[in-house]
C-alpha cells in the first residue's frame, strides 16, 4: 500500500505547474499532516480551529495554513492568528468581524468567497447571483484582501456532471476581476476534491483541496 508521502508526490507530479495543492486535513492526526509535508505538501487545509491548533503545534510554520470549513463569528479571534488564508468567507458579516479582529493584531487577512455554485440549500457560500455584490460590499473592508473565489459544487458520482459549475464559478470570478475593486486582487481560483479535481483544473482552477487520495492507503 502506498504511504500518504507517496502519494502526495504522486499528486505533485500530475498537477500543472500553476494549481496549488491543499491537503484537506479534516480528522487527520498530526503525524499523518507532517507526513503530507514530507511528501511536499506546502498548504494545509483545516476545516476546525480546534484540530488545526493541535496539528500547528506540532509542525508551526513548516507549511501554510488555509481555512477551508464552515466559519464561526466565535472562533473568528484564534482564525486571524492561525491561518494563512481563509477561503469559506460566505457573509459580509463574517467578513466584518475578521476584519475587526484583524486589525486588533495589525494584519491584512487574504480570504477567498464561497460560491454555493449549486445553489444548494443544505450548503453554506453565497449563491452566485449574491457573489458581486459581496465583494463589492467586502471591498470597503482594509484589513481583508479578497483573493479569488471557492466552491465545492454538487457532489455528483460523475465528475463530469460538475462541469457547468465550475465553468460558471471560472466565469464569475473573471467578472469580478474586470471590476477593478479595491482590496480585491482576484489571483485563486480554488475548485476541485479527489473526485472532481481534474476536471476543475479544466476549468481553470488553481487551487485543489485533496483529502482522501492523498491520506488514503489505498489511494
Amino acid at each position: 500500500m502506498a504511504t500518504i508521502e507517496q502519494n502526495v508526490k504522486q499528486v505533485l507530479c500530475q498537477l500543472p505547474g500553476n494549481v496549488q495543492l491543499v491537503a484537506a486535513a479534516k480528522s487527520r492526526a498530526p503525524e499523518a499532516i507532517l507526513e503530507a509535508i514530507t511528501g511536499g505538501v506546502k498548504i494545509i487545509g483545516e476545516n476546525y480551529v480546534q484540530e488545526a491548533e493541535r496539528a500547528y503545534a506540532l509542525i508551526g510554520n513548516r507549511t501554510k495554513w488555509h481555512f477551508i470549513g464552515h466559519l464561526q463569528k466565535n472562533k473568528a479571534k484564534k482564525m486571524v492568528r492561525l491561518f494563512d488564508m481563509i477561503e469559506t468567507v460566505d457573509s459580509t458579516e463574517i467578513a466584518r468581524e475578521i476584519n475587526r479582529r484583524c486589525v486588533q493584531i495589525g494584519k491584512i487577512m487574504p480570504v477567498l468567497i464561497e460560491v454555493n455554485s449549486g445553489r444548494e440549500n443544505q450548503k453554506t457560500g453565497v449563491f452566485p447571483e449574491n457573489v458581486k455584490t459581496m465583494v463589492k460590499e467586502i471591498s470597503a473592508l482594509p484589513h481583508i484582501l479578497v483573493m479569488g473565489l471557492m466552491t465545492i459544487g454538487p457532489l455528483l458520482d460523475n465528475p463530469e456532471d460538475t462541469r457547468p459549475y465550475f465553468a460558471a464559478t471560472r466565469k464569475l470570478f473573471e467578472e469580478i476581476k474586470g471590476l477593478n475593486l479595491s482590496n480585491v486582487e482576484m489571483k485563486y481560483l480554488s475548485m476541485g476534491m479527489t473526485n472532481s479535481y481534474q476536471v476543475a483544473i479544466e476549468e481553470g482552477a488553481n487551487i485543489v483541496r485533496l483529502g482522501r487520495k492523498l491520506f488514503s492507503e489505498s489511494a
